[in-house]
């Protein structure tokens, strides 16, 4: 009888952390200077970079690494936002063939989203909820992998 207790404490005490798991996360919301919001991106793939300026190193090496397979996310229909959190680049123009829309409330947006320090990368999924998120600069390959997996995951989960 004790070794069956101490085998049921054990295994309460491993499936405890797997009970405090995070689940789905809504994805904060924003609005852009083109008169479109998060919510109107629905059912689309959505992914933010964060940065003071497009002048930014990191914006401008991830925008690069992006643009080399662009087509691969526009059949996806994904939707790129540059957030800027420097006043002065309010308006600027992103040097880029990606076409970014440029998110209203720089600012806000990326104090919503968690921004710290000199960049971030947020994928937000087709559902609207918060998928990946990241201060480092990733292969475009990694971002695809969020995008193609996380729906497809998803729906199997609430399957079960």
């Amino acid at each position: 009888m004790k070794k069956l207790s101490l085998v049921a404490l054990l295994v309460a005490q491993l499936c405890t952390p797997m009970l405090r798991a995070e689940g789905v996360r809504p994805a904060p919301a924003f609005s852009c200077s083109a008169g479109k919001s998060l919510k109107s991106f629905k059912g689309q793939p959505v992914i933010l970079l964060i940065a003071p300026s497009p002048r930014s190193g990191a914006f401008r090496k991830q925008a690069k690494r992006i643009q080399a397979v662009y087509q691969e996310f526009a059949a996806r229909n994904a939707v790129f936002v540059a957030v800027f959190t420097d006043p002065e680049a309010a308006g600027q123009t992103v040097p880029s063939n990606i076409p970014f829309t440029l998110a209203s409330e720089g600012v806000k947006v990326a104090a919503d989203y968690g921004f710290e320090g000199k960049f971030n990368l947020c994928v937000v999924g087709k559902d609207g909820n918060l998928d990946f998120t990241t201060s480092k600069m990733v292969p475009a390959s990694r971002l695809m992998d969020v995008i193609r997996n996380n729906a497809e995951q998803q729906t199997a989960q609430r399957k079960l």
